[in-house]
């Protein structure tokens, strides 16, 4: 989490709740009751937090400093969606009412604050007091202590941020834009203003002045990729690349494929989530992860876990190039699958996609 800074939550939970396949991508298999106590546990093992960092996100809690001016921003009315900022604008009765039940009754959800009798409609028909808890979220008041499920447990910030962290003096924007573009650059390697920019969603006009500050103080430099019609930057020149023989199944929303333009520019490689794409009108699948392979996307994996019959499902898989040709890379595929299904408690590994590719893969998968 300090590496890459911020990790996308999204609810989408065909194979696992998105927030956790960047550490197994990383890593392997790991305990995902571990990244749950660093994120939702007792303070005294808290060590990250939710905020609106690249879009929902868990962020390391030594970042919280440089995310206060974007808290209030948002208490403004600034950088936030514009139904809430004339939410916050015209109906702090409800805001200030839903902080007080709070601090009264202590963590609650938007559930069990709900005062409407009519049923929601589609996306964003939010009821008055789940209006007021994204504001009051969006503004630094109140903070994520747990989730329910996949709902969000809100408390007063002060009992959800650790003391020695809350206390911490804000910084001022210019430096912790700065902070937050060099960390960028550090987690991407070698990225351009716009993908540096993306990256903790900077406004343009900040980005370029914090880029140019930058530049001047030596903390990052201006590069030339081959190929890429914008100027780059980089924290540092000389031979520290290095080939990386690894492979790994990414989520759609990992940091190293969330940026579809950067993911093209780097590896050739159209990428586009087609979960809400009509079935009929999909090229690759409703819930599609990229299969990286020694430095290349060689393909990708239509995947869905099947909880109530114990098995994970492919039902497509396409190959990038001829990026799978290769037993080498099909084993390595077989191996990401088998460890995927195994760290997900499913013991069966179904290939519902009769294709060439797929038969030359089920060897591999034993």
């Amino acid at each position: 989490m300090e590496q890459i800074g911020v990790v996308q939550i999204d609810s989408v939970n065909a194979v696992v709740r998105s927030h956790y396949l960047p550490m197994f991508s990383r890593l392997g298999p790991y305990a995902r009751t571990d990244l749950e106590r660093l994120a939702w546990g007792p303070l005294r093992y808290r060590q990250l937090f939710e905020c609106w960092g690249h879009e929902a996100s868990l962020l390391p809690l030594s970042l919280y400093p440089a995310m206060r001016w974007r808290m209030e921003r948002a208490a403004n009315g600034q950088g936030i969606y514009r139904m809430l900022a004339q939410f916050g604008r015209e109906r702090q009765d409800v805001i200030q009412g839903v902080r007080g039940t709070i601090a009264s009754q202590g963590p609650l959800g938007a559930g069990a604050l709900n005062s409407r009798t009519e049923r929601a409609g589609p996306w964003w028909d939010w009821s008055p007091e789940k209006l007021a808890l994204e504001w009051l979220f969006a503004a630094g008041e109140l903070s994520v202590s747990t989730r329910r499920g996949f709902e969000r447990i809100y408390d007063l910030t002060e009992r959800v941020i650790p003391a020695d962290v809350l206390n911490l003096p804000a910084l001022e924007e210019a430096d912790a834009q700065r902070a937050l573009l060099r960390l960028s650059a550090r987690a991407l390697g070698v990225a351009t203003e716009k993908d540096l920019r993306d990256y903790f969603r900077l406004d343009p006009v900040d980005t370029r002045m914090r880029l140019a500050e930058l530049v001047e103080a030596g903390d990052l430099i201006t590069a030339n990729v081959r190929g890429w019609d914008k100027p780059a930057y980089c924290v540092e020149a000389g031979p520290a690349l290095r080939r990386v023989k690894a492979s790994a199944l990414l989520s759609p929303f990992d940091s190293l494929v969330w940026e579809r333009a950067r993911t093209e520019r780097l590896f050739d490689f159209h990428y586009r989530l087609e979960i809400y794409t009509p079935s009929h009108k999909r090229i690759f699948g409703y819930y599609v992860l990229p299969f990286l392979h020694n430095e290349r996307l060689v393909g990708r994996v239509d995947l869905r876990a099947e909880r109530a019959n114990n098995r994970l499902v492919v039902h497509a898989v396409h190959e990038e190039r001829r990026g799978l040709e290769d037993d080498a890379a099909l084993n390595a595929l077989a191996g990401q699958l088998q460890a995927l299904a195994a760290w997900l408690g499913l013991q069966q590994i179904q290939l519902g996609c009769p294709s060439g590719l797929a038969n030359r893969l089920r060897p591999w998968l034993g």
